[in-house]
């Protein structure tokens, strides 16, 4: 698929993840303390977002007065021989959020930090998300992600004992065991499942009302990712699929996944949902999807803009897969 980088955390933003840096204990002391690196705080997974149209971060200099809240510090690369941080303000307590509230699975407030500029808001990375540059959008997404697999993974999996930060962010060493852990990617497939001119949809209990997307499913260990299509489709909606082909991928840090969306050609078409897996399943023309995209279908709303899910549909409304 021609357009595949293209999508929403697809990497063409140019962020330099310079590896080799991670573990230069001499070379992060350096580039912790230059006047050229710059910093993106992050607060309960949200990413400082500047500016009245949302549609840049809010990266700050190694020394601001804001970073005085700030717990982790994660190394995300370099960008044109800049250095790239982004710090957890774990020492922040916005006034009127509860510290103790469980964090929503898509919270749309917005929290200001007195030591910035009120245009500066801590905002929800998928409410932004398509305003953001290509580049901008990498960096909230790595950032995103590697906070969220230290906050879910602060103990050895190997003996359970208390496992800490070390290579820049990008390792947790446990002092018991010597175990070393590194970040997590759950890979998924999600499928663009066709049969002639219709495409199968299908919605999950608790969505907003309206709501369809692709199918989609955890791979499985053992399992490549043309039998996931195949299994996770016929599980969730009884339907036979025969050719699977890749189309593209894209990294989905809410919390760690990578999306790997293909396209399956259906080999049947009576649908028998699994309960538990599905509310309802649905096929629907290409013609409806115009509008189902345009807003304007009367029953049926499309995926998020911005998830590959969005991008894969647009793509197959404009016959433009290849």
């Amino acid at each position: 698929m021609r357009a595949a980088e293209t999508v929403t955390f697809g990497g063409l933003g140019g962020l330099d993840r310079a590896a080799w840096l991670r573990g230069d204990e001499t070379r992060q002391r350096i580039l912790r303390t230059a006047p050229s690196s710059r910093v993106l705080p992050v607060w309960r997974g949200k990413p400082l977002i500047a500016g009245e149209g949302r549609d840049a971060l809010g990266l700050l200099p190694v020394d601001h007065p804001a970073l005085r809240d700030a717990g982790l510090w994660l190394y995300l690369g370099q960008v044109e021989e800049r250095a790239i941080y982004a710090a957890e303000l774990s020492g922040f307590q916005p006034t009127g959020v509860d510290a103790a509230a469980e964090v929503a699975f898509f919270d749309p407030g917005e929290q200001s930090h007195p030591d910035l500029p009120g245009d500066h808001r801590f905002t929800e990375l998928r409410g932004v998300m398509t305003s953001l540059s290509p580049l901008d959008a990498e960096i909230a997404a790595t950032a995103r992600g590697l906070f969220e697999w230290h906050r879910s993974h602060g103990f050895c999996a190997r003996c359970g004992q208390p496992s800490e930060a070390a290579v820049a962010g990008w390792q947790r060493n446990c002092g018991a065991c010597g175990a070393s852990h590194f970040p997590r990617t759950d890979p998924v497939a999600i499928m663009l499942v066709t049969r002639g001119d219709n495409l199968l949809l299908g919605r999950s209990r608790g969505w907003p009302a309206g709501m369809y997307s692709l199918l989609a499913g955890f791979i499985e260990p053992g399992e490549t990712l043309e039998a996931a299509v195949r299994r996770e489709v016929f599980e969730e909606a009884g339907i036979r699929v025969g050719a699977v082909r890749y189309l593209a991928s894209q990294p989905w840090p809410f919390p760690a996944s990578l999306m790997l969306g293909c396209h399956g050609e259906a080999t049947s078409e009576e649908i028998d949902i699994d309960p538990q897996e599905l509310e309802h399943a649905l096929w629907i023309s290409r013609e409806e999807m115009v509008e189902v995209l345009a807003g304007r279908h009367p029953v049926v709303k499309g995926a998020r803009r911005g998830a590959i899910a969005h991008f894969l549909m647009q793509a197959w409304v404009a016959d433009s897969l290849d």
